[in-house]
């Protein structure tokens, strides 16, 4: 059991492994909403951003006076610059706060923060800088984790002999919250249960390969200086070793349940690390910190951390499962968001996911990927999977001219999961910020795709189909636009669900 941090003198043997333990969600934290408010924390969260907005004001009002000729000649000049010199930075910083954004974002209902939160995550994403001033310096905090991070995968490397593995592991999905929760939760058991008879391990529950594809945490990592490569991912390691042994205990943490397609994992002990009542689990984790040990999230690296967590968590404090909780902690953590602010952080961290820029065709395909399995009944292994469907934030054009043999990856993307129809489906906003939904079709033989257009233009009369002809596509590819913009994914998906089950009958 986690019990409010603090160090447990029980010895660690092999019968403790025997129970299914649960922490955390019994953890008494109702009482702490009054302690978290103390006069510790000077400045309430909605004064803070009472500031940001004055301070976007400002912004927004000179920004109005100057030329955007001018403004892009000067950017373009201090880029070729070195910035040692203070007051360029400072210009450099001030301009960069005024550049347009060339995304339509997700906005806060306060229009004065967005202009200030959007320029700053088009500026991120557009221009490259010599000296990167996202990147906080390095801080203690940062450099523990860094060792800690380090000497755990050695540990795991050598076999962790003669000691238990305490695996925390988080969702599926892979996403900030999740993989921020599942390193700091980590890092917080190692140093409030120190032991030479365990070694305490964050497992990130994606494939290594597939790290590239979440740009905003790559970007995370990056300017909070914590060390990608010490990282352990779930291809990584083979759980259901450790478990034969009995030497495995799983910690579970933001929410995530027991892993049941994980074989050989049935049986082994676990532990909950997961908020009581609504919120971001690393606002738990946080408040666990700052009971123990408040020095570590004196580093801003480290609070970037946690604070990102939250705000992606909590949808910038809008989300109707945000706590008071939630809310203190952000206040508390609010050095990490640097220059940007928790606004400008947060748009920055929404703008990088859905950032695809540095990835090939087949990551954009995976990046939100479903797939139909057989129906119950079939038994036999010659049967395919037989609809795939692939949603992307751009256009299908766009996706076409990703890389040189693009539609080439697309047909080997549906090959390779043993489809026998893919349809991605785009949907995006174009110059003039109208919302466009298209979809490009990949099938297996001429049939399919033949049975496919009949089916829609019988059943699809609410999403009519129409053809873009101007795209040169390969024979066994064809792209539509939808000629309604009230069309939503999920009534492509039923459709696809009854394509399927007439697949199936013929």
């Amino acid at each position: 059991m986690l019990s409010n941090g603090k160090k447990s003198k029980k010895p660690h043997n092999v019968n403790d492994h025997q129970i299914h333990e649960k922490s955390m969600s019994g953890s008494n934290f109702s009482t702490q909403a009054q302690d978290v408010t103390s006069s510790s924390i000077s400045h309430s969260l909605s004064h803070i951003w009472e500031l940001e907005n004055k301070q976007a004001l400002a912004l927004s009002s000179r920004r109005d006076r100057l030329d955007i000729s001018e403004l892009k000649s000067e950017l373009e000049e201090i880029h070729s610059l070195s910035y040692s010199d203070p007051s360029m930075a400072e210009k450099y910083e001030l301009l960069s706060s005024n550049s347009d954004a060339g995304t339509d974002l997700t906005t806060n209902s306060s229009s004065s923060i967005t202009c200030s939160a959007q320029p700053a995550a088009a500026f991120y994403s557009s221009i490259s800088l010599r000296n990167d001033a996202s990147v906080l310096e390095l801080c203690e905090s940062v450099d523990r984790l860094n060792q800690y991070l380090k000497a755990a995968k050695v540990e795991l490397k050598g076999g962790v002999p003669g000691k238990f593995l305490h695996a925390v592991i988080g969702q599926e999905a892979a996403d900030v919250g999740s993989v921020v929760s599942t390193i700091a939760c980590a890092f917080f058991l190692s140093e409030t249960r120190p032991s030479s008879q365990i070694c305490v391990l964050p497992v990130i529950n994606c494939r290594h390969s597939d790290f590239v594809m979440h740009s905003e945490l790559k970007w995370l990592l990056k300017t909070c200086r914590v060390d990608e490569s010490s990282l352990v991912f779930i291809d990584e390691i083979d759980l259901a070793y450790h478990n034969r042994f009995g030497n495995l205990k799983l910690v579970l943490v933001n929410g995530h349940k027991f892993p049941s397609k994980k074989k050989g994992l049935n049986d082994a002990p676990v532990e909950e690390f997961n908020p009581k009542e609504d919120g971001s689990c690393c606002t738990l984790i946080s408040e666990k910190y700052a009971e123990t040990s408040p020095e570590i999230l004196a580093g801003n690296g480290f609070s970037r951390l946690l604070l990102s967590g939250i705000l992606l968590d909590t949808k910038n404090m809008n989300s109707s499962k945000c706590t008071s909780k939630d809310r203190y902690m952000a206040t508390l953590l609010i050095r990490g968001s640097g220059r940007f602010g928790c606004s400008g952080l947060y748009q920055i961290l929404k703008h990088k996911i859905s950032d695809i820029s540095d990835l090939r065709v087949r990551d954009i395909l995976y990046k939100d990927f479903k797939k139909w399995g057989r129906v119950s009944g079939e038994r036999s292994k010659n049967i395919p999977n037989t609809i795939g469907m692939s949603s992307i934030g751009i256009s299908v054009e766009e996706l076409l001219k990703q890389e040189e043999f693009a539609q080439v990856e697309v047909i080997s993307f549906l090959a390779s999961e043993k489809l026998r129809l893919l349809m991605i489906v785009s949907g995006y906003y174009d110059s003039l910020k109208t919302f466009k939904r298209e979809i490009l079709v990949s099938t297996d033989t001429p049939e399919v795709m033949r049975n496919f257009l009949n089916f829609f233009s019988i059943n699809g009369t609410n999403l009519p189909l129409k053809a873009m002809r101007q795209l040169d596509l390969r024979e066994e590819l064809r792209a539509f636009e939808i000629d309604n913009m009230l069309t939503s994914r999920r009534s492509i998906e039923k459709l696809l669900e009854e394509f399927n089950m007439m697949l199936r009958r013929h």
